[in-house]
């Protein structure tokens, strides 16, 4: 008999093979629990919910969603329930380990959503704020922002 071939760990898979093994198949699996994902946006949102499927395109159905928003050392969880991910948005995607969950890193705390999202504003103020100001001073040096070039049709 020929030596059998050998088999690339599943390690190596970094397509959408990859994400069979985060998808919900309780219906494969009946002893199986669901297995939760972190997900971050390229806006910055990051979402926590269960992988029901994907397609072509890369495009996650997520159910049981919360928004997880941050600023300064406070957080809060935002209800979405069934939340559509297309794949082009996806920054970061892994699994969360559920026996560690719980667990809160010492500088964070867990606040109220209004709390949370008032001071989130703050923030995102305050960096566009910032971001005119540098864009102020590129212009002064000769630097054209991101839009602001002609428009070629």
């Amino acid at each position: 008999m020929p030596p059998p071939v050998p088999q690339l760990p599943p390690q190596m898979f970094t397509t959408a093979a990859q994400l069979l093994d985060l998808t919900d198949s309780e219906h494969f699996l009946p002893h199986r629990i669901h297995c939760v994902l972190m997900v971050s946006l390229r806006d910055g949102r990051k979402l926590i919910g269960v992988l029901r499927s994907w397609d072509q395109f890369g495009t996650r159905p997520c159910c049981d969603t919360v928004e997880r928003l941050f600023a300064q050392n406070l957080y809060a969880d935002v209800d979405r329930g069934l939340f559509l991910v297309r794949g082009e948005n996806v920054l970061l995607l892994g699994e969360i380990d559920l026996d560690r969950d719980d667990y809160v890193p010492p500088p964070f705390q867990q606040a109220t959503v209004n709390q949370v999202f008032e001071l989130h504003k703050q923030e995102q103020a305050q960096k566009k704020k910032q971001e005119k100001i540098r864009h102020k001073k590129l212009a002064a040096y000769g630097f054209e922002g991101e839009h602001s070039g002609e428009a070629i049709l």
